[in-house]
């Protein structure tokens, strides 16, 4: 790596950006963050110091984004509109996570970048017919959210097609860590639970509790991302999780022994539609070298008893 390389962050003043951005600036690169800085920090942003640089924007600007990059030999790609929130509004969805999309490839392509890494998701297999879940699975995105995810995947092929481009896509499973906002897709379950059993109340589970989610901690998300803007192999997705499916029954039980609290859980007995998550985690360390270091235990406990 050259001396000052500079990455391209688009949302990089979200949650998952401010524990990537440290690893970067350590490895030697400057940042320069593009961002909307309708989630941001800006205090956050300041404290990370002179290495970063920070452009306050939109990527549905194709304008804005391709002056933005220019000089940036490297791009993450993480800006986006919650699972969420998409299905509330698909048109705001479709505008910021679509034409994002293709407005930030673009101009890597434009530009020439040595690698680009694309913030995709795990929701793009929609309910998995087998685990774990491999990335030659069958798609079968079900929001807004998880159609745009899918559909970046593919106009990053075309512009590897096109311009030669070198991308990695990483399906991020469910991602947890300190920092994350409280109202969170996926932490809203970890955060109702708490609440709870903090108060001395039982949580509640439909069901017996088997459904299950693939935890990773953003630790771990940010090392992937770090490892995927440097890895020889490319142009390829990759699942970034921890390949064990933690039960919601399973969940209650470490985060009662994290709060330490005296209680049981309340199963609610009535008929849930039982999905459940754990990837595949063989091409992430074949092709990133990459293996999570921190267990859902650990993770989960960690989380509680900083708080």
């Amino acid at each position: 790596m050259t001396s000052k390389e500079t990455v391209f962050f688009t949302g990089g003043a979200g949650f998952i950006g401010m524990h990537v951005v440290p690893m970067l600036l350590e490895k030697g690169y400057k940042v320069r963050i593009f961002d909307n800085m309708f989630r941001g920090d800006r205090d956050a942003v300041a404290a990370l110091g002179d290495g970063v640089e920070l452009i306050d924007q939109d990527v549905r600007y194709g304008g804005a984004v391709h002056s933005a990059m220019k000089g940036c030999s490297r791009v993450i790609h993480a800006a986006a509109v919650s699972i969420n929130k998409s299905q509330a509004d698909p048109y705001e969805s479709m505008d910021i996570n679509m034409i994002g999309n293709h407005n930030v490839f673009a101009a890597a392509a434009d530009h020439g970048v040595d690698r680009l890494v694309y913030c995709s998701s795990a929701s793009v297999y929609g309910d998995p017919d087998k685990l774990p879940m491999h990335e030659d699975d069958t798609l079968s995105p079900l929001t807004p959210y998880c159609i745009a995810k899918r559909a970046g995947e593919d106009l990053l092929g075309f512009y590897e097609r096109r311009n030669g481009l070198s991308w990695v896509a990483l399906r991020f499973f469910n991602v947890y860590g300190p920092g994350q906002k409280t109202t969170a897709y996926y932490t809203s379950v970890i955060n109702h639970f708490v609440n709870r059993i903090r108060n001395g109340e039982p949580p509640v589970i439909d069901g017996k509790g088997e459904q299950s989610m693939d935890f990773i901690h953003v630790h771990d998300i940010a090392r992937s991302v770090v490892l995927a803007l440097e890895s020889d192999q490319a142009n390829v997705p990759v699942n970034i999780g921890t390949g064990i499916d933690t039960s919601i029954a399973d969940l209650a039980r470490i985060l009662i022994d994290a709060v330490g609290a005296d209680v049981e859980p309340i199963f609610n007995p009535r008929d849930v539609l039982v999905s459940r998550r754990a990837a595949d985690v063989t091409r992430a360390k074949e092709v990133l070298g990459f293996e999570p270091t921190i267990d859902v235990v650990k993770g989960m406990t960690d989380l509680i008893r900083a708080d």
